[in-house]
């Protein structure tokens, strides 16, 4: 059997001090395979962003461990093996949509004419093409979740993490995007991870995982027949 790609036990994660304690996630265990395709459900504020950031190394539980046997160090997650398209604004403000969405690429070494290449090619599967020059603050608010999901998709990630990407698109909008996550995901081979409230989002994927009171309920993957 392979490594998994993320494996974490007894996850907590606890903010503020001892007076002001907020507990945000409570001693998740899991594992992400090569493949896996899993909607992490749960309504506002259950745990589910807590749960990624710490998939995706952007933040370090209070206690419990995780590592990443498959990807490798810490240090060399982000950019390459695991994107994150993020529930909130992300994208810099002083670059274009279409810079944005390269700078990843660009980062890892790709030469700038082809990061442009495939950041527009991103930039039409999302129907961004009429924003491709505009600064983040042009954009409406369902246009900049499209471009922080475009820029999650460019390049060949190992694990792809999206944090509510449907959540300001009307409900045409968010079945393409949906679409096109899933189709990314099969096209570089990666394994995927949408934490969403929405269960029409959630039932695309093959595995479901549940979030309560910041508890992850399903220890093991729920894999839909």
């Amino acid at each position: 059997m392979r490594e998994p790609l993320v494996r974490a036990s007894q996850l907590r994660r606890v903010f503020g001090g001892s007076r002001a304690e907020v507990t945000a996630l409570e001693e998740a265990t899991f594992e992400v395979h090569p493949g896996d395709q899993v909607a992490v459900v749960g309504p506002s504020g259950s745990g589910k962003s807590t749960l990624l950031h710490l998939m995706a190394a952007l933040d370090r539980p209070t206690s419990g461990s995780i590592e990443w046997p498959a990807l490798g160090p810490t240090d060399r997650l982000r950019p390459g093996p695991i994107a994150v398209a993020f529930q909130g604004p992300s994208l810099l403000p002083p670059l274009t949509v279409e810079e944005n969405i390269a700078l990843p690429l660009l980062l890892l070494g790709i030469p700038e004419e082809a990061a442009i290449d495939e950041a527009r090619g991103m930039l039409g599967r999302l129907d961004l093409e009429p924003v491709a020059s505009k600064l983040p603050e042009e954009l409406s608010g369902g246009q900049s979740e499209r471009a922080g999901v475009a820029r999650a998709l460019v390049g060949t990630p190992r694990l792809i993490l999206a944090d509510e990407p449907t959540g300001q698109q009307d409900r045409a909008t968010g079945r393409q995007v949906v679409e096109v996550i899933l189709s990314r995901a099969g096209e570089v081979g990666a394994a995927l991870i949408v934490a969403t409230h929405d269960l029409s989002v959630a039932e695309r994927l093959p595995i479901r995982w549940s979030m309560e009171n910041r508890r992850l309920e399903s220890g093991v993957a729920l894999r839909s027949a």
